[in-house]
């Protein structure tokens, strides 16, 4: 598992969440961390925000997808502009959320 939030301590807060549950876990701070990490096809699962500086959560997506890497991911976000996240992801997976 990853997690991939640009705000440090949700990001820890995640991570120790999931360490106490026993998973696995790696943390990043960006999506271009988690890209140059090499880590991608190790990943079985992603948590990534939806808004971050430089990549977003969901370009990350589209490009691991692009790569033939599609991981299964779950988002999170702190912005409530659901419309427009729902509408990215449509257009990413080409169906209606």
């Amino acid at each position: 598992m990853a997690v991939i939030e640009d705000d440090d301590s949700y990001r820890g807060a995640i991570q120790r969440l999931l360490k106490s549950a026993g998973v696995s876990v790696q943390s990043f701070a960006s999506a271009e961390d988690f890209l140059s990490s090499g880590r991608q096809h190790e990943t079985g699962c992603l948590i990534t925000d939806i808004r971050m500086p430089g990549m977003s959560g969901l370009d990350l997506q589209a490009k691991l997808n692009a790569d033939h890497c599609p991981i299964p991911t779950i988002f999170i976000t702190a912005h409530g502009a659901i419309a427009g996240n729902a509408r990215r992801c449509s257009e990413i997976y080409g169906q209606t959320f």
